[in-house]
């Protein structure tokens, strides 16, 4: 099974039915029938039918946690890259220092990276992020790399399974956005080897019984460390 792939669908692909399942992400109804609203990865989970998007832009919903990146400061807020279409707003009541009226520069500046969390979005499209949660700050050190957003959940993996294995052979600190960007620190062959996995999982994303074959790759690479 390990170099079976997942089944790639088209828009308008016929996916199912109504009366048996349930219309989920990527897909429409029509007449009773479940068709594929966009190129993607069948997802069939339970009693709902999803596509997965096999490319796109990272589009937010609320409670994600992203990777940041400041753009521009202003008197009470900053407007952040988050990798979405458009910017996301972090007003100062959404971060965990006391900033004086004109004083943002001092907390946070262009160019500066933060672990955030989608805290709205509006019918408008309008973005506003928080700090104002457990493991979000600014961040100092590290490396910080993109990845395709359709790709974060099999970087992650299943209740966190992939993630948790580079952690634990590598011993490098590791936060996946869902946004597609992935902060990575440790010591020089560690974060190597963290990139170079997590570019195999994007390769071979569509592969099951991907978790197996990385781990056994991992106990390899790592096996005398």
């Amino acid at each position: 099974m390990t170099d079976e792939k997942r089944e790639i669908v088209i828009p308008s692909q016929l996916l199912g039915e109504t009366k048996d399942k349930r219309a989920g992400d990527g897909t429409f109804v029509e007449d009773g029938k479940i068709y594929s609203s966009l190129l993607g990865v069948l997802n069939i989970r339970q009693q709902f039918i999803n596509v997965v998007p096999l490319k796109g832009r990272y589009e937010p919903s609320e409670r994600d946690f992203v990777i940041g990146i400041v753009d521009i400061p202003m008197s009470s807020s900053w407007l952040v890259d988050i990798n979405a279409p458009y910017p996301a707003l972090l007003h100062v009541n959404e971060v965990p220092w006391d900033v004086e009226f004109g004083e943002t520069e001092k907390y946070l500046n262009n160019g500066d990276c933060i672990m955030a969390k989608v805290l709205q979005v509006d019918q408008e499209k309008k973005l506003q992020i928080t700090l104002n949660d457990r493991n979000l700050y600014k961040i100092k050190g590290g490396l910080l790399i993109d990845v395709e957003p359709s790709k974060v959940p099999r970087i992650i993996g299943k209740k966190g399974s992939m993630i948790s294995l580079l952690k634990q052979y590598t011993k490098c600190r590791i936060f996946v956005g869902q946004n597609g960007r992935v902060w990575i620190d440790g010591d020089e062959q560690g974060i190597k080897k963290v990139i170079d996995t997590i570019k195999q999982i994007e390769r071979e994303s569509l592969s099951y019984g991907l978790t197996s074959k990385i781990e056994e790759m991992l106990k390899k690479e790592f096996k005398d460390v």
